[in-house]
């Protein structure tokens, strides 16, 4: 490894630190660490203790062809290192041991205080022939020494500038670097001949780093250095976010980047159409609990992510259009297990026999409760409403089954009323009473076994929604069927739906109402007539 000089740009504090800086065949590789341009110089000696007996060691930095006149320190160092221009030259006149204690042990200004600037020579000592000068925030300064073919033919916007300037300059300004540390990287990069293997071992955010100041410099072969690296390994949590929004701004401006956007877009104009159904139907045609429970959590999860963005509109009658025709074939096959399971003597049958048909119907009405519970969610379940009260034969057929085999199909129904009562599906007036008539009966049947056999049975709320939903219809309606309720309720307690709720507030209107409003007209009639002479008979009222 050749021996590399840095030249000292100025007389000021005086401090070394060292960072990974090597040369190699093909020429000048710096990798600092992440840190090295961003944290503030610390002191070398701390600022609490007392400056050691005999003066400290002078450190100066060659010169090319210079002759050495000072002694080298003691130890070697293996890799060359930075010099820092916000370092203390220690001359001859530096004080030594005669400066007063007390002067030792004044405090010292603060290092951060001091301008910070650090030289750093590219390439083969001694040949470079430009001056290369970074302004960063605070203060902050990095003089390269570099060579110009090197730069210009690597960076578009070095060689428009250096075409602006006047011919035979040799020195570069750029101002305002906001990652003083990349810049640096970027143009070792310009001296390596394999820079993705130079970015191996990065991470996706440093290499993002690099992306965008490659960018600027105009240095289209780190760039697409950092495209194949991008494109190759694994985004992690918001990572994705940054490399995509980093690769449509580079698409944006012409450079192409299709390998890297294929991770996260498809050429398939309507993936949802082919896609979708398939999902659905596999999540459907699960036997294995576990794994139909998990992903009918996951799939419905993702889809009420969907139900709140713009893009996905256009897919919104493709989705629904696939839920009922996966709920028509649901309905289908429900009805069709009902009917064998009332056949005459299906009980007496072997159980091998009987068994597929007693587990298949908790399978599909579970599989129908999934998709209303898509439905209400996109709110789309109002044709839902009317094919399920429309069910007369599967209702005829229900009581005619043991309850053990039936009850999962009633907590279809309940999630019907939780709809309707917290507006999630607004059917007619028709279609309401029609689930009433057709379903509420065969729900209180089955209203213990969904209590006791349904984990996420919520019994209040599906009395909350069962009691607004009576309360939607006409009053004498109302009155039938919370009457019918009623005796339900007084022989089974517990084992019934408690629609006391609304039992209260059709009380209401029935009696209590109608009296106030008459009551009312008569105070405004009589008020009418004489509300001078009634105030002052009745002061209080």
């Amino acid at each position: 490894m050749a021996e590399i000089r840095l030249p000292r740009v100025e007389q000021s504090q005086t401090k070394i630190r060292n960072v990974p800086i090597a040369v190699t065949p093909e020429g000048f590789w710096c990798c600092p660490s992440p840190v090295a341009f961003q944290k503030t110089l610390k002191a070398q000696n701390p600022l609490n203790k007392p400056k050691p007996s005999s003066p400290p060691p002078k450190f100066t930095v060659q010169k090319k062809q210079a002759p050495i006149t000072e002694r080298r320190p003691t130890h070697t160092q293996s890799r060359p290192g930075i010099v820092s221009d916000d370092q203390r030259d220690f001359g001859s006149d530096t004080p030594g041991h005669s400066a007063p204690v007390a002067a030792e042990r004044a405090p010292r200004p603060k290092i951060e205080n001091f301008p910070r600037k650090v030289a750093i020579e590219f390439g083969e000592p001694g040949t470079s022939d430009m001056k290369v000068i970074l302004l960063g925030k605070q203060g902050f300064c990095v003089k390269l020494s570099v060579h110009k073919n090197v730069l210009v033919e690597n960076s578009r916007y070095i060689a428009d500038k250096l075409s602006e300037q006047q011919s035979g300059s040799s020195s570069l300004e750029i101002e305002d670097c906001e990652d003083v540390e990349i810049y640096v990287e970027i143009v070792g990069l310009m001296y390596c001949k394999e820079i993705k293997q130079r970015l191996i071992k990065q991470n996706v955010s440093r290499v993002l780093r690099i992306l965008k100041v490659a960018e600027l410099f105009g240095f289209n072969s780190c760039m697409q250095s950092c495209l194949e690296y991008l494109e190759a390994v694994p985004w992690v949590g918001e990572e994705e976010e940054k490399v995509v929004s980093s690769v449509l701004r580079l698409q944006g401006e012409g450079i192409g980047v299709p390998p890297v956007l294929k991770r996260v877009s498809s050429d398939i104009s309507k993936p949802h159409k082919d896609t979708l159904p398939q999902i659905i139907d596999l999540v459907l045609k699960s036997n294995e609990e576990r794994g139909r429970r998990e992903m009918k959590s996951t799939v419905l999860k993702l889809l009420r992510e969907n139900n709140g963005l713009p893009s996905y509109a256009g897919s919104t009658d493709i989705c629904n259009e696939t839920l009922y025709s996966s709920c028509k074939i649901c309905l289908n096959s429900l009805l069709s297990l009902f009917r064998q399971a009332a056949e005459p003597g299906f009980a007496d049958k072997p159980m091998n026999s009987k068994e597929p048909v007693v587990k298949q119907i908790p399978l599909e009405a579970d599989n129908l409760l999934w998709l209303v519970e898509i439905l209400a969610d996109r709110q789309a379940a109002e044709e839902f409403a009317l094919s399920w009260a429309g069910q007369l034969e599967l209702a005829s057929l229900h009581s005619k089954l043991p309850i053990v085999s039936r009850y999962h199909v009633s907590g279809i129904t309940a999630r019907l009323f939780v709809g309707i009562g917290r507006s999630e599906l607004l059917p007619s007036k028709d279609t309401r009473q029609l689930l009433l008539q057709t379903w509420l009966e065969p729900l209180i049947n089955d209203y213990s076994w969904l209590q006791n056999g349904c984990r996420s049975f919520d019994r209040k709320v599906v009395e909350e929604g069962i009691g607004r939903t009576i309360l939607t219809l006409p009053l004498e309606e109302q009155q039938s069927i919370l009457l019918s309720w009623l005796g339900s309720f007084l022989k089974a307690g517990d084992k019934c739906p408690n629609l006391q709720r609304a039992f209260e507030v059709w009380w209401r209107r029935t009696f209590i109402r109608p009296y106030s409003e008459a009551q009312g007209n008569i105070f405004q009639d009589s008020s009418t007539t004489s509300p001078i002479i009634d105030l002052k008979k009745h002061p209080h009222e």
